[in-house]
């Protein structure tokens, strides 16, 4: 486990270096067997700047929610342990405070499929989910509902949350949201955007299929 520790340590720092957050914003967790082979996930703690943390500061929850560690898990533990003990095919979660996801979810509004590359989310739309207080269950719920089919979804008020099958490929799936925001509300200062049709979109859809770290066995309609 002290190889997931030490990726997790860097993809928070990575986090950090690409502004996607700052001081103690934002959470990252892998599942992972424990030494004694037991299911559950290391999370980053709470309250912990990343050029604090070191690997051991890493928390491991098993999926009854109860942690081990010298720390206590991030705030948002919740939604992390319920998209990994609901959702199978997914091994990380990323959540992020950064700028452009950050504002775009305050008009709590689904970022439609103004571009191509909003289909590596799953669909043709990243869901914005609706406002509940962090560390919530009722934050949890609203995320799992609007990670349905998705690889990724807005908090309505707060951020975005990233999840997929490793934490290098979920690291890249939370950068492009991120760009895909900061296009929209960029976009949305001179206008409406054109948005992609449903046809438009399944048809990248079944192209993204295979292709590098876009590859995806989730559904591609609602």
């Amino acid at each position: 486990m002290q190889n997931q520790r030490e990726q997790l340590l860097y993809i928070s720092q990575q986090l950090v270096s690409l502004g996607l957050n700052r001081g103690t914003s934002g959470n990252v967790s892998v599942r992972v067997h424990n030494e004694a082979g037991q299911s559950g996930l290391l999370i980053t703690p709470s309250g912990l700047p990343v050029d604090k943390m070191s690997p051991a500061d890493m928390v491991w929850m098993d999926f009854a929610g109860q942690p081990t560690g010298v720390r206590q898990p991030s705030s948002e533990w919740r939604f992390h342990l319920d998209i990994l003990k609901h959702k199978p095919e997914v091994n990380a979660v990323i959540h992020t405070h950064s700028m452009f996801a950050s504002t775009l979810s305050t008009f709590r509004k689904d970022m439609p499929a103004f571009h191509y590359m909003i289909a590596l989310a799953g669909g043709d739309s990243i869901r914005c989910a609706p406002y509940a207080l962090f560390g919530s269950q009722q934050l949890s719920d609203n995320a799992i509902a609007a990670l349905q089919d998705r690889k990724a979804c807005l908090l309505a008020s707060h951020g975005m949350i990233a999840i997929g099958e490793n934490l290098e490929k979920t690291l890249s799936i939370t950068v492009e949201v991120e760009t895909l925001c900061e296009q929209y509300l960029r976009a949305l200062q001179v206008g409406e955007p054109h948005i992609l049709t449903e046809q438009e979109m399944l048809e990248v859809q079944e192209k993204f299929k295979g292709y590098g770290a876009w590859a995806s066995k989730t559904k591609t309609t609602d």
